[in-house]
């Protein structure tokens, strides 16, 4: 099954893919590394109060020791100082390696449920470009587990405040209210911005996703687009696209920055308040040299603790706007709708029964087992429209009398194969590509190559069928492409095998090879597969066994191939 890919001009032992909302994405975070984030955000917390505690021995050392001058006191607060530096500093180093494993853990399972939905065998039904898939699986997944990261130390900061409170409480009840009333004053007018860079941040964002994903389109098209000469066209669309990113960007670098210099600048000016009031105090002689000390190292080392927390409305909101796209995605319903049913083992009918649609009218279609039919289709939207019915899995098509919607995806695949007429490579050899699954001894893989014309593709390298494909065989021909892509299709010797224009890109030597080959690996006397060519090439329509003209989206006239050429409908269309 196939990804859609349009996108609109003005659109801006793992767990089961989530299925849920942007807040619970990152509350599952924490939910699901239980043990490991109570550990950091424990270990994180006595490292902020260990900070905190440094100015608080200095001042009692001072007080204590030096203006008493008393030894022993000095001894004392030297062992009490090693022991706090060293708690501070295991409990930073631990704590922050269990942080860092969450981090890691978090982002290769949500890495693994976005790869899991995109394989998914029903398909994904999504309007997002593969850059923009990508997107989601790096910048989109590292804001979300960060915040994981950012709250641990947010909580901790919190902690570390607190303690700063009752210290100044115990030095001076004017100075602790100063900083219990101070601190949420400033943090609620640091908010302010919040909303602004949440906004900023989601659509710069989805700017940068949406040029990554031209981009990548880009990369991969650029060989159609010079053989159009399209390339200068493709890569203006892109300078525009690009040029909105950056200026996002910019705008939502500005509203950071913009949070964080106010940030800084409310916080230094709070705590020099605050210790122009304690050298205040400590001139009127209300507090002691030491608790001045105190003061100041708390004033000092509070700037960051501020910081953090100012900063965490931010980095949520970021956060959010990432969880937001990465939850829509894995939330995105099924290309494909699949039921439970199965089918026997055995060659299956194929029918299709009044298919209906934009340009397909009342299509009726009835298929042998064993037989090779062709069906000519005037207007390529209908041949286009026909496959994307067998693509989702239309209940107007039917196998053995059960409609393909009923039929589970594995029932599908054991008895049906549908091969485009768009080809995909895969990074690899030549040999994976053909027979991804490596099932196929040296004498079937020979007659896939030899039926598809393929083998003059592997002869062309001393390596043969071990010679490297590049992602998206971008080394590769469109007839390279084309015969590598059939190959593929008639070594998956399906009882029923569907090709779309599968030889549009070769010569026409090359086609009537093909053709044969087609007829001689699935049609032999006796053989029971069946194959529809949906193709107006007269090369492969001599060879099949009925074909069918169909026109204004319904067939209009039936039989051999040499029968219908006197038809001047079919003439027109197949022999031109």
């Amino acid at each position: 099954m196939t990804m859609r890919r349009s996108r609109s001009p003005g659109r801006s032992a793992d767990p089961a893919p989530v299925r849920t909302a942007p807040w619970r994405l990152l509350f599952r975070g924490v939910a699901r590394n239980k043990a490991q984030m109570t550990g950091f955000l424990l270990l994180l917390t006595l490292w902020q109060l260990c900070e905190t505690l440094v100015p608080v021995m200095i001042g009692l050392i001072i007080d204590r020791a030096v203006a008493t001058s008393d030894w022993e006191e000095l001894a004392l607060g030297g062992v009490g100082l090693v022991l706090l530096f060293g708690v501070l500093s295991y409990s930073y180093r631990f704590g922050s390696r269990l942080g860092f494993g969450v981090v890691q853990r978090e982002r290769h399972r949500i890495r693994t449920e976005i790869a899991r939905h995109a394989l998914d065998a029903r398909g994904v039904r999504t309007d997002a470009l593969t850059g923009e898939t990508l997107s989601l699986t790096t910048s989109d997944t590292d804001n979300v587990v960060f915040a994981l990261r950012s709250l641990g130390y947010s909580l901790a900061a919190a902690a570390s405040l607190a303690l700063s409170a009752w210290v100044l409480l115990d030095i001076h009840v004017g100075l602790g209210l100063v900083v219990l009333i101070g601190v949420p004053v400033v943090m609620a007018a640091i908010q302010v911005l919040t909303p602004v860079v949440s906004r900023r941040t989601r659509n710069q964002q989805a700017d940068a996703a949406h040029a990554t994903g031209i981009a990548t389109d880009l990369v991969r098209g650029l060989r159609v687009l010079q053989g159009i000469g399209a390339e200068d066209q493709a890569a203006l669309r892109y300078r525009r696209v690009s040029r909105q990113a950056r200026i996002a960007g910019i705008r939502g670098a500005d509203s950071q920055g913009a949070m964080l210099g106010l940030t800084t600048l409310l916080s230094m000016a709070f705590l020099a308040l605050v210790a122009y009031l304690a050298g205040d105090l400590a001139l009127a002689g209300e507090i002691t040299v030491g608790e001045l000390v105190m003061v100041v190292g708390l004033s000092q080392y509070l700037a960051e603790p501020i910081e953090v927390v100012g900063g965490i409305g931010a980095q949520v909101a970021q956060a959010h706007a990432s969880a937001g796209r990465v939850a829509g995605y894995l939330t995105g319903p099924p290309l494909v709708e699949a039921g439970a049913r199965a089918l026997p083992a055995t060659g299956a009918v194929l029918r299709l029964e009044s298919l209906t649609g934009r340009h397909l009218s009342d299509l009726n279609v009835l298929s042998r087992p064993g037989e090779l039919l062709g069906l000519a289709i005037e207007d390529p939207a209908c041949a286009g429209e026909l496959m994307d019915a067998f693509a989702i899995g239309s209940a107007s098509i039917t196998l053995d009398g059960v409609p393909l919607d009923e039929l589970s995806i594995p029932a599908r695949r054991a008895h049906l194969v549908v091969s485009p007429h768009h080809v995909d490579l895969f990074e690899g050899t030549l040999r994976s590509n053909i027979d991804p699954a490596l099932a196929l001894d040296d004498d079937e893989l020979h007659a896939a190559l030899s039926a598809s014309a393929a083998a003059d593709v592997a002869d062309l390298d001393p390596a043969g069928t071990d010679r490297p494909v590049t992602s998206d065989g971008a080394a590769y021909s469109g007839g390279q492409r084309q015969r590598i892509a059939l190959a593929r299709a008639l070594a998956s010797r399906a009882p029923i095998l569907v090709l779309h224009d599968p030889t549009t890109a070769v010569d026409a030597v090359t086609e009537h090879r093909i053709a044969a080959g087609i007829r001689g690996l699935r049609h032999r006397p006796g053989s029971r597969l069946t194959t529809w060519l949906v193709t107006c090439s007269p090369a492969l329509l001599a060879q099949c066994d009925r074909v069918l003209l169909v026109r204004d989206g319904k067939v209009t006239a039936e039989g051999a191939h040499r029968d219908l050429a006197a038809e001047p409908d079919y003439r027109e269309l197949v022999l031109r």
